[in-house]
């Protein structure tokens, strides 16, 4: 196959993708998150602490701050920080955001048990009637953020509408963490010093700070670049893609793979916004796609949007895009259904550049009449070195491929030994779709030997 010649690979990549520039900045975030838990332990005992307390007291008091710096650093987590998505990716924070919420809630528990076992007469009464407000102000704390982790966890078997659950989610949030500042605060215990007295307030700014960055000024800046949809179509197996157009500023610093947070009607200071990865590339912009597969209540309503309605657009975030791998001999992407969105973004921008390195491609679907981009795909073929085998479950019988490369079954170890050259085994691996799918796809990678660092994978799940 011969194609028109290549941009360098590594005109694209900017210096804070670089494998040590991430590094370096990742480690850096670490740094500051444990920094950020040991300073109110740190500013603490720097003052002047009661002599008399008992170790099971001081525990429990170190337990609840250090809930209370877990809590700080969820909303660092969830306020969309450029900078700080930059190094992890943007469907790792929330993964951190998870098991950190939980680690939060059973540090709670734990500085309630403790009180309650050895030191009942301190936390007095519990009926809010009788205690003191910020005795009951640290329960209302307590069940607020137990209240988030449940509703979040279990949120489709609780059959929570994606809107009202982030209304929830929100009013939650902003209740218990005021709650615990009011409890920390009137309880006294190792916050009476001006200096602790000084980190709780800077604390508190701090978070106010934060509300007001996401809840206020990143709207307000939305709100001055509208969008509109031009169109709609469909891409069969039930997808519809969105075209958008800018009405204002287009999308900055924008790298193929990556997606966006879309609002559609109403105004940008709307919770009801839902992440969708950017099916085209910068390469072919300043219009932008969303591939949307209704797969829940949200994502329903999005694909239904009509033509010429206003949008809203808060990115581009995530990690997932070919910009990141110039040393890359070749690619094996792997995708299944709508997974293929933020892959054929990076396969646009492969096709604009005339990019010389090979590409596998493998992509499961459940039946073969309804595979979405299946003729796109055989058209980027034609630019590049994409080598496309479809996996389809379910094929028909007969069944006429029409010339395209497919397989039957499910993409298993015995399929990617069979697909794949020995050769790719090191190559980049930029896998999108269902989580189950990815998990058995990820152990037939590392029995081929393929490195961890050379696995990537992009997933959304809210719906």
């Amino acid at each position: 196959m011969t194609v028109a010649p290549s941009q360098n690979p590594d005109a694209h990549i900017r210096p804070c993708d670089r494998t040590w520039a991430v590094r370096l900045q990742a480690a850096g975030w670490v740094l500051l998150a444990l920094a950020a838990l040991i300073l109110p332990f740190a500013v603490i005992l720097a003052g002047d602490p009661p002599r008399d307390a008992a170790f099971t007291q001081t525990m429990a008091f170190g337990l609840g701050f250090g809930a209370l710096a877990l809590v700080v650093l969820q909303f660092a987590l969830t306020g969309r920080l450029k900078p700080l998505l930059r190094p992890f990716g943007a469907d790792i924070i929330p993964v951190f955001h998870r098991f950190l919420s939980w680690g939060a809630v059973a540090l709670m528990l734990g500085h309630f048990a403790m009180m309650y076992i050895w030191h009942k007469d301190d936390m007095g009464v519990l009926n809010p009637l009788k205690a003191d407000p910020y005795m009951t102000a640290g329960r209302v704390a307590l069940v607020c953020f137990g209240a988030m982790v449940i509703t979040s966890e279990f949120r489709q078997w609780l059959r929570l509408d994606y809107l009202w659950w982030r209304y929830l989610h929100v009013g939650l949030a902003l209740t218990g963490f005021a709650a615990a500042i009011w409890h920390v605060l009137g309880a006294g215990h190792f916050t009476g010093a001006d200096g602790t007295r000084g980190l709780w307030l800077a604390i508190t700014l701090a978070w106010g700070g934060l509300i007001a960055y996401t809840r206020v000024l990143r709207p307000w800046r939305q709100s001055r670049n509208p969008w509109r949809v031009i169109e709609n179509r469909d891409e069969g197996d039930g997808i519809r893609t969105l075209v958008l157009r800018p009405e204002g500023r287009a999308l900055r610093n924008w790298r193929p793979g990556q997606f966006a947070w879309l609002a559609v009607g109403g105004t940008p200071y709307s919770l009801r916004e839902h992440p969708f990865s950017i099916s085209t590339a910068p390469d072919k912009g300043p219009d932008i796609s969303f591939s949307i597969k209704p797969l829940g209540d949200d994502s329903r309503r999005l694909s239904q949007t009509p033509v010429g309605s206003v949008a809203w657009i808060d990115g581009p975030y995530g990690v997932f895009t070919i910009d990141r791998e110039s040393d890359a001999e070749g690619f094996v992407m792997i995708a299944g259904g709508v997974g293929i969105t933020p892959i054929l973004a990076n396969l646009h921008a492969l096709q604009a550049r005339r990019d010389p390195r090979t590409i596998h491609l493998l992509y499961a679907n459940k039946d073969w009449d309804d595979v979405p981009f299946r003729d796109q795909l055989a058209r980027i073929a034609q630019d590049i070195d994409l080598r496309v085998t479809h996996v389809i479950e379910e094929p028909p019988e007969p069944w006429d491929t029409g010339g395209h490369v497919a397989v039957k079954g499910r993409i298993d170890a015995a399929m990617l030994d069979q697909v794949l050259p020995d050769r790719t085994r090191h190559w980049p691996h930029m896998m999108c779709g269902p989580a189950p799918m990815l998990a058995a796809i990820r152990a037939g990678l590392a029995g081929r030997g393929t490195p961890l660092s050379a696995i990537h994978a992009e997933i959304f799940e809210m719906v």
